[in-house]
């Protein structure tokens, strides 16, 4: 590798051939501000905030200028703060200022950029936008009076994902990032996914609010008020309260939500159990008879629409099986309501998901009500704060039974990975009559976001793959599509590194984004409650069994099929934004 020579404010340090200024810089522990960037999604140069004084007549964009042998960089000088503080406060003159009111107070990379550069006055008079809020969709809310034209969002969607939702609109003063025609997020292709909420440096795109709801059936008599959350939400939702990226805190999770009057809290790892054994036969039952392989998971509802949208020749190969959110509520609105003698009608079922995608899943209407109201991990953390409850300082409880048993399997839903893992383990017991040795499963395991494997099981070799992120899907089923590869099941996840990184999940800034990677950090924490776990196989869970022997006869019945299996459509796939 060759080895440059650079000084960065009379630092010497030792780069690659190809380091940009702002990477050498690190390394020589010099800071230097940024806004547009996000290592690895978007980088590009575009804000100037990053401009460093590299020996030229002109000052250039660190993220984008490379390092040459010998080069000097000034990055810090009167010249360069004055021009630095200029940009911000041109940025800031026509930025829509209601900082106390906005969903990124006190979380906003603009916000923290004016504090570091000492901007207490704007003197530029800038005409406010006055753009209208796009709030249709049921996912995600975009009001672009506080956009910064970072362009984060649209390099998420346009060359991460490859959905091309929105993109950079008209030219000039006029710029804007919007759809194709203009239209509301929810009359394009738009998937819901959220991954440009989580790269938006300020509160220009944000979940579709549904706490009131939440708290309006709480207090609500005639209600009887259920939760469950998912496995990668006590893998995030610490963040919110001070806890380092990747600590578990679950018992903490449920002492919260126990304070905030819920009738009972629940584990959405049950139904992540449940999914498993239908998934699993349903497995089983294609290779056996010859079904449609190969079997693509349907637990990421962005991955759903996404196929909806771009590959309908696929829908046959999705899984009928719904997603455990789904799959809880009607267990709770059937069973569970069965069981305990509860009107359904009067039973009102909140998710709490690490997913904005969600909240259009439970609207579905091939999904019959099963859940009433998905909620993100950050709208949780909002309401716990609303509540009054010092999360730090709560006593931690355990999750309600019978829909609080959950597998190891079933926890490690979250990562990339995790379904195909989960799945294996029990397909290849009911085929072997042993556990798999989980060696064998390493291959699909990490953040990668496209991981293969073949494993023998029953003397057959089964070709598997795990893709997480829509651009890694594509990838994978154009390889599919024409012949390059050959597998009997893909397990696909909409957000890059599964749902641990799901759109709904807290949102962390580029100074940590470009040091961390928070997929690997969180997905730790569900595989190390995966090793904690009494039971580690979904076929373990002592409540799934009972379930199918008071209720649902066997994995697969018809009974089974008509609470827990659902169907896809196709939809139109013209109004990608070019």
């Amino acid at each position: 590798m060759n080895l440059l020579n650079v000084t960065i404010d009379g630092i010497k340090v030792q780069v690659p051939e190809g380091t940009s200024v702002l990477d050498a810089a690190k390394l020589a522990n010099v800071d230097i501000p940024t806004l547009c960037y996000l290592k690895d999604i978007n980088e590009i140069g575009a804000c100037r905030m990053c401009l460093v004084d590299v020996g030229g007549r002109a000052l250039q964009a660190a993220c984008v200028y490379p390092c040459s042998e010998g080069l000097k960089v000034i990055t810090n000088s009167p010249k360069i703060r004055d021009i630095r503080k200029a940009t911000l406060e041109l940025i800031l003159s026509h930025h829509d200022r209601s900082c106390l009111t906005c969903i990124r107070n006190q979380n906003c990379e603009l916000q923290a950029l004016a504090d570091k550069l000492n901007v207490r006055d704007i003197p530029f008079d800038g005409a406010p936008k006055g753009l209208p809020i796009d709030n249709i969709s049921k996912s995600i809310v975009r009001d672009n009076n506080k956009c910064v034209l970072c362009r984060r969002c649209t390099s998420i969607c346009n060359n991460i994902q490859t959905v091309g939702a929105i993109n950079v609109m008209e030219r000039g003063y006029e710029t804007v990032v919007s759809t194709t025609d203009h239209r509301s997020i929810a009359d394009v292709n738009c998937v819901n996914c959220g991954q440009c909420i989580n790269v938006c440096p300020v509160g220009a795109i944000y979940e579709k609010d549904n706490t009131q709801a939440v708290w309006d059936a709480i207090k609500d008599p005639d209600k009887y008020v259920v939760i469950q959350t998912a496995p990668s939400v006590r893998a995030g939702i610490g963040e919110e309260f001070g806890y380092p990226i990747g600590t578990p805190v679950t018992g903490k999770m449920v002492g919260a939500i126990k304070k905030m009057g819920f009738d009972k809290v629940f584990d959405t790892d049950t139904a992540a159990d449940l999914t498993i054994m239908e998934e699993g036969t349903e497995l089983l039952t294609r290779i056996k008879t010859g079904g449609k392989l190969p079997l693509i998971t349907s637990c990421s509802p962005g991955w759903i629409k996404f196929c909806e949208h771009e590959f309908p020749e696929f829908l046959d190969n999705l899984s009928t099986c719904k997603s455990p959110q789904q799959m809880f509520g009607a267990l709770i609105k059937s069973y569970y309501a069965e069981k305990n003698n509860i009107d359904p009608s009067k039973i009102f079922v909140v998710a709490v998901m690490p997913c904005t995608a969600k909240k259009f899943e439970s609207d579905r209407e091939e999904m019959f009500n099963d859940v009433d109201v998905s909620i993100t991990s950050r709208e949780l953390a909002r309401m716990i704060r609303e509540a009054g409850i010092d999360f730090r300082s709560v006593e931690e409880a355990q999750f309600d039974n019978p829909l609080g048993e959950a597998t190891g399997a079933g926890v490690i839903f979250g990562a990339t990975g995790g379904v195909m893992e989960a799945a294996l383990r029990t397909v290849y017991y009911i085929l072997e009559g042993k556990r798999i040795n989980e060696e064998a499963l390493m291959p699909i395991r990490g953040t990668e976001g496209i991981k293969e494997a073949t494993l023998k099981v029953a003397g057959m070799d089964v070709n598997v793959c795990a893709a997480s992120g829509l651009g890694n899907a594509r990838k994978v089923l154009n390889m599919v599509k024409n012949g390059e590869k050959n597998y009997h099941f893909i397990e696909i996840m909409a957000c890059p590194g599964g749902c641990v990184n799901g759109g709904g999940q807290p949102i962390v800034p580029a100074s940590i984004r470009n040091k961390i990677d928070i997929r690997a950090e969180r997905a730790k924490a569900l595989y190390s409650e995966d090793k904690r776990a009494t039971y580690r196989n979904s076929d373990e869970n002592p409540f799934i069994q009972k379930f199918y022997k008071e209720y649902a006869g066997e994995p697969g019945s018809h009974k089974a099929h008509e609470l827990l299996h659902t169907h896809y459509q196709k939809r139109e796939k013209h109004l990608k934004n070019k």
